[in-house]
């Protein structure tokens, strides 16, 4: 098992390029099962996530090739086995993905459920209720989703559908599912997230019929099949924000090429306000950073506010700021996870329920912690990059679900950092 060695103390420098987001490849990859034409998509993250990806829609019978350069290549002509087994659903919940355009095209589905996750409780009964509300039938039981059409129905009807919260998955699959439905279907209180947007215009490039995406309110009206498209992955706003936080704290000076600015607008104003330099330029974003900054309050919410997954990130750079701070995690019940590891850095965070109270300035030093999910993980990079000597962190297969590379990205602009083989 890999860990990662992290000698704190060095200001970075220099030029990281953002990859492709999990969260938009992960999804666009399932849209390929609603045709049987070839799918190319370019900007494809290397990442654990996405192999656990592929190895589902290849057990489907999906021809997927992988090229240089992040180039991907997908058939699902030749799909003969509509089913997400537990044994890959277990590894990755975003598997639920698969069940809409399953459903929409084939007229049946067979998919795990995800089971439970680490950050908290992530039900999939929204996504249930809209494709219930669109005609089809699922039955729950021996821990699968079994889901149908009833007899002689050959396509999913369109309907009126308001979640009771906003989900980003769920939107995702209940709008892939719409795209091949028969009529309008209306998604109320959807989500907004950036990958949504990237989603919805891969299926308008497939011949879909969107309107909305961005807004809470999305329209789809059925058509009768899809084809093929190339379709190029949005940069990843969570690594960047990632990379932001990292120079932020250690201090320097940083282009990341790809990032968009407009997608990060809630934490580009708490690093302004901490008193970062962040500016828009041709490559991206710049970041320039005394490592000596002012601790920032913030409160997770659905996009477009603070984002839940750069809420670790973002209390390891408070933990080494000036002043107290609070942050207020709504998104997941059980989201503090890396704050004991924090605690064992020298960060001084003190925990109520939903909140957790910083008091900043504190003076880090290496030690041995432990990943225990993804964004935990980069909060752990980041307070060992300004720890007083060496840092090793444990179990950085969290890491590699969603950062491609990140050793060798930091590395290059100027981190002591190395991957080494436990």
């Amino acid at each position: 098992m890999d860990k990662l060695l992290i000698r704190g103390g060095r200001t970075l420098h220099g030029t990281v390029s953002i990859s492709g987001a999990k969260n938009a490849a992960l999804p666009e990859l399932c849209a390929a099962l609603l045709t049987a034409d070839a799918v190319t998509l370019q900007n494809v993250p290397r990442l654990q996530d996405v192999t656990t990806m592929e190895k589902l829609i290849r057990n489907m019978g999906v021809a997927f090739t992988r090229e240089d350069e992040g180039v991907v290549k997908l058939d699902a002509s030749s799909l003969t086995k509509p089913e997400a087994p537990y044994e890959l659903v277990k590894t990755m919940r975003a598997s639920v993905l698969a069940l809409g355009p399953l459903l929409a095209r084939f007229g049946k589905a067979r998919v795990s459920l995800p089971g439970g996750c680490a950050i908290g409780s992530r039900p999939v009964d929204q996504h249930i209720k809209g494709l219930q509300a669109m005609g089809a039938i699922i039955d729950v039981a021996h821990g699968y989703m079994n889901a149908r059409l009833p007899e002689g129905q050959t396509r999913l009807k369109g309907a009126h559908i308001t979640t009771d919260m906003v989900t980003v998955t769920g939107t995702e699959n209940l709008m892939m599912a719409a795209c091949l439905a028969d009529g309008e279907t209306v998604l109320e209180n959807a989500a907004q997230e950036p990958e949504i947007p990237d989603l919805a215009e891969m299926l308008i490039r497939m011949g879909a019929n969107i309107e909305g995406h961005g807004t809470s309110r999305i329209k789809i009206t059925g058509v009768g099949r899809l084809h093929g498209c190339t379709h190029r992955v949005v940069a990843d706003r969570i690594e960047a924000g990632t990379f932001l936080c990292a120079v932020a704290a250690a201090g320097g000076d940083v282009t990341l090429q790809n990032a968009r600015g407009d997608h990060l607008d809630a934490l580009l104003d708490k690093l302004r306000e901490a008193g970062a330099s962040v500016s828009t330029v041709e490559q991206g974003l710049r970041i320039i950073s005394s490592g000596r900054l002012k601790a920032q309050s913030f409160r997770t919410t659905e996009y477009p506010g603070f984002p839940t997954d750069m809420q670790a990130q973002m209390m390891a750079l408070n933990c080494v700021s000036d002043g107290a701070s609070v942050a207020t995690e709504t998104i997941f019940e059980n989201r503090f996870m890396h704050v004991n590891e924090l605690v064992r850095l020298g960060a001084n965070i003190h925990i109520d329920g939903r909140t957790a109270t910083v008091a900043g300035g504190a003076k880090l030093s290496g030690a041995h912690v432990m990943a225990t999910d993804l964004r935990a993980s980069a909060s752990l990079v980041i307070a060992g990059l300004v720890a007083d000597g060496r840092t090793t962190v444990e179990r950085i297969y969290h890491l590699d679900r969603g950062y491609d590379q990140m050793e060798k990205k930091l590395r290059a602009i100027g981190a002591d950092i190395e991957r080494v083989k436990s």
